[in-house]
């Protein structure tokens, strides 16, 4: 085939604190050639997500940061040009995790076929894709919602707050979406249809939350951490679980963190409540992966599930939307259509 330009984004620098554009590079190179057992991609759609953020960092954490120069990592729909490997042929989409560049090979046992005619290819980043699998295996294997209960989760417009707050509905509990904006609580509270939806921009945030969970509440989904945890973490009841998913108000902190230690006081309520509190990464719940596709479909296909995406156009500019993502200036699922 005739030799086409791969126009890729590495990262540059390390930021400290805010990312900034100078953190990132666009470069043009030439595309990679499939080896055997191989394909080479054409990157359709990529997925911006909080994670990322981490891994512009050399900060110790669960997966290994992005080298200076190397490309910035991230989700992707694409569609096969060349094949190498029998189970694909051009022309069949696919998901991988080919990064922010517009073509790219990999592993064929390393990609999922996926099938448009049975939805959106899009949603494979997003509702049907790690964000959706996040919601669904973090609230229901460690929360474990029962019928009745509070459940609690902020960034409740975002891909993984709203699927949350639903799934807790279709389980029989009161859900209640933190958000940033009027428009957002709006369409949380008219189209997602939480039970209630409080905007953290509030003055009086602390006190509308308080009002809205007049039971407490008995499960909160960790996406953001900062005031959101303070206002939230008076009103946990005994035996509350906290699956902790992110903490995107700390994500560009720098150095110590500014106030008093407030461990003592968390320590005495995780055991004189006997709150049960759990860090996550997704994958560590693959097991569950074939009943999440399963019902996740079923719940959307019966419109007990709604989604919202937020598609940006051109791989260029991918970093300004990842910077806005950090500051919650996206409304839904981030995807650059590249």
């Amino acid at each position: 085939m005739a030799q086409l330009d791969n126009l890729r984004i590495v990262l540059a620098s390390r930021p400290a604190g805010r990312p900034r554009p100078g953190d990132f590079r666009l470069e043009h190179a030439a595309v990679p050639t499939a080896a055997e057992g191989q394909v080479l991609l054409r990157i359709l759609y990529l997925s911006l997500d909080p994670y990322m953020r981490g891994r512009m960092s050399e900060a110790k954490s669960y997966a290994a940061p992005v080298a200076i120069g190397q490309v910035m990592e991230g989700g992707t729909v694409a569609e096969v040009l060349e094949s190498r490997h029998p189970s694909f042929k051009p022309g069949d989409i696919v998901l991988s995790h080919s990064g922010w560049q517009s073509h790219a090979v990999a592993d064929g046992a390393h990609l999922r076929k996926l099938d448009p005619a049975a939805a959106p290819i899009t949603t494979a980043l997003g509702v049907l894709g790690m964000p959706g699998f996040t919601a669904y295996a973090g609230l229901l294997t460690i929360g474990q919602p029962k019928a009745g209960e509070t459940v609690v989760v902020a960034a409740a417009s975002g891909p993984v707050g709203s699927a949350v707050g639903q799934i807790a509905r279709i389980k029989g509990a009161r859900a209640v979406g933190i958000a940033g904006g009027e428009t957002k609580c709006a369409f949380v509270r008219e189209t997602f249809g939480f039970d209630a939806v409080i905007d953290h921009r509030a003055p009086d945030f602390a006190e509308k939350l308080a009002a809205a969970c007049p039971q407490g509440i008995d499960v909160y989904f960790e996406n953001v951490g900062g005031k959101v945890w303070d206002a939230v973490f008076p009103l946990l009841n005994t035996f509350a679980r906290i699956p902790v998913c992110g903490l995107v108000a700390q994500y560009n902190s720098t150095g110590d963190f500014a106030g008093p230690d407030q461990l003592p006081v968390v320590m005495r309520q995780v055991l004189t409540k006997s709150l049960t509190i759990r860090g996550f990464i997704q994958r560590e719940f693959v097991a569950q992966r074939p009943a999440f596709e399963q019902e996740m479909a079923r719940w959307i296909t019966d419109g007990a599930l709604k989604y919202k995406e937020d598609i940006v156009a051109g791989l260029d500019r991918a970093p300004e939307a990842f910077i806005g993502l950090l500051e919650g200036k996206n409304f839904g699922k981030l995807i650059v259509k590249v």
